[in-house]
């Protein structure tokens, strides 16, 4: 509710393949942001980045991707950016702080 309440049409995915799949499926800049969860079934949220970022379209390496994980030390950050995140967020997280991501990131 509160990303449509901020004016996002949203997609969801219930493991790290079917977020690949939805981004591969879209048309090129149809998909401005992914909130991706580390920790999922299939295929966690690090190997579905790295797959969309090697995508062979316009906007695999530019669309934003927010990690979201309860894991917050510094290596767990750190292998987020290598995967390809933008930005990493650690849970428990607010509204307040998702919206500040999402405003920092889609300038």
């Amino acid at each position: 509710m509160f990303l449509q309440d901020m004016g996002a049409q949203v997609l969801k995915a219930w493991n790290g393949k079917e977020a690949v799949d939805l981004f591969a499926a879209s048309a090129p800049g149809e998909i401005e942001l992914i909130m991706m969860d580390i920790m999922m079934p299939i295929m966690n949220g690090l190997e579905a980045v790295k797959h969309i970022r090697a995508m062979d379209r316009p906007d695999a390496k530019n669309v934003v991707i927010l990690a979201m994980t309860a894991n917050a030390f510094s290596d767990d950050v750190e292998r987020s950016r290598q995967a390809g995140m933008n930005e990493h967020l650690s849970k428990p997280l607010d509204s307040d702080t998702i919206r500040a991501a999402i405003l920092r990131n889609l300038k």
